[in-house]
């Protein structure tokens, strides 16, 4: 029996934003001590510490297709307790790496497990979404990005107090594992890929006949996407070209190009407080305005945010000016991105003929070449020009999602 049955909604809606939470919690702890693990392994090149670093999209890329697939075959609820406690282990097994090769081969786990979390997670996310008949998908989200500001918190205390990394992660570990046990009960059951196509409310005869009709899953992979998941994923390429530059290049810009000491480097800072609270207000203007015009707003902001930084941030002379005009550009960048994958993620639940499972694994593929792109394209405008006009580059893409939302039909819904 589906857990909607049993459990109040607002307990299963609380339940997987913890679970979005622990992601986020994850995520940040392991960020917030890299410079801890760069010097535990004397990575002075950067090129070969950059190295060590791609091993995380390297195994987010190869865990693509894995992830859609066990989703479609095992259901959502079993894979957000495999791919999160999976998540927390890999995370504490890098703390206790002290072998660089072995540091490498945990981060590409850990970065398996993080797109197991993605997809196993939104695909738990739409589920309540139909539950409550209503988009909701933005407070996940939010509830990932609270769990990144608690992991950066957490990370910089443990820092300031000498804690070592295996400490700190076997604590995250700790708190992951009892958020886990807490809201497994909590969780969806939509197993099969085969009775989501099917319904619910069949006979076992008529589902065991639909499963034997379904398509396979992991083939679907690999046929053409539909056009509606092609534009989505377009938007969604875009965007984590725009998060790449935020989460990679905010402490550098900052530096090089606002000068600021670093008591003043709060640009990454005041970027996830924005980005937090936009996805906890995203749902409010969805019933104001619509998903379509939130979308174009959310690319207005990204590209007059990259631009107030880019063209006014170095221009007047008190530091305090700089830090402001630099900072509320940043925060208009983060207001903008906060909305944008949520978003995405709602339209595939409501337009999507695909899986869930699949389709999200599909849209996760295409949005990711944005990830990939974004550290090379960022870094070889910067040694031709500099960061500056790297930014305002970035800032174009803003402008192309408000035009890719205004003129492509994948963005029409009645709301």
């Amino acid at each position: 029996m589906n857990n909607q049955f049993t459990h109040p909604k607002e307990r299963i809606r609380f339940a997987i934003l913890t679970f979005f939470f622990a992601q986020g919690l994850c995520m940040a702890s392991w960020a917030s001590r890299i410079p801890d693990f760069k010097d535990i392994f004397a990575a002075n090149y950067a090129f070969y510490w950059g190295l060590i670093l791609f091993m995380i999209p390297v195994g987010k890329f190869v865990a693509i297709p894995l992830a859609g697939y066990l989703v479609s075959k095992l259901g959502s609820r079993s894979m957000v307790q495999v791919s999160i406690l999976g998540y927390a282990s890999a995370l504490f097994c890098v703390g206790l790496a002290h072998e660089v090769y072995l540091l490498g081969f945990l981060l590409f786990c850990f970065g398996v497990f993080w797109n197991l979390c993605d997809i196993s997670f939104n695909t738990q996310g739409i589920e309540v979404e139909r539950l409550y008949g209503k988009t909701i998908m933005a407070t996940f989200h939010g509830g990932w990005s609270l769990g990144a500001c608690a992991g950066a918190l957490i990370g910089f205390v443990m820092i300031l107090t000498g804690v070592s990394p295996v400490w700190h992660y076997a604590l995250i570990f700790l708190i992951i594992l009892i958020i886990a046990l807490s809201g497994r009960k909590y969780l969806q059951e939509n197993t099969p890929q085969e009775m989501e196509m099917s319904g619910t409310d069949k006979t076992d005869t008529d589902k065991e006949e639909a499963t034997r009709k379904a398509p396979n899953g992991f083939r679907l992979l690999f046929q053409k996407p539909e056009m509606l998941l092609l534009q989505l994923g377009l938007v969604g390429l875009f965007a984590l070209i725009v998060e790449s530059a935020m989460f990679d290049w905010s402490a550098v810009y900052f530096e090089s190009v606002v000068h600021v000491p670093k008591s003043l480097q709060i640009g990454f800072l005041v970027f996830m407080v924005m980005m937090a609270t936009g996805r906890f207000l995203t749902n409010y203007a969805y019933q104001l305005w619509g998903k379509k015009r939130v979308l174009q707003l959310a690319g207005s902001f990204i590209c007059i945010g990259f631009f107030v930084s880019a063209f006014l941030g170095g221009v007047f002379e008190s530091m305090a000016i700089k830090v402001i005009i630099n900072s509320l550009g940043f925060m208009l960048v983060g207001l903008g991105i906060s909305c944008i994958v949520p978003t995405l993620y709602s339209f595939v639940g409501a337009k999507s003929k695909t899986p869930v499972s699949i389709a999200l694994t599909i849209l996760s593929s295409i949005s990711f070449i944005g990830s990939l792109i974004a550290p090379l394209l960022i870094g070889a405008i910067s040694q031709a020009f500099d960061i500056r006009v790297a930014y305002m580059i970035i800032g174009i893409l803003g402008g192309c999602i408000v035009f890719i939302v205004s003129f492509t039909k994948a963005f029409e819904i009645r709301e």
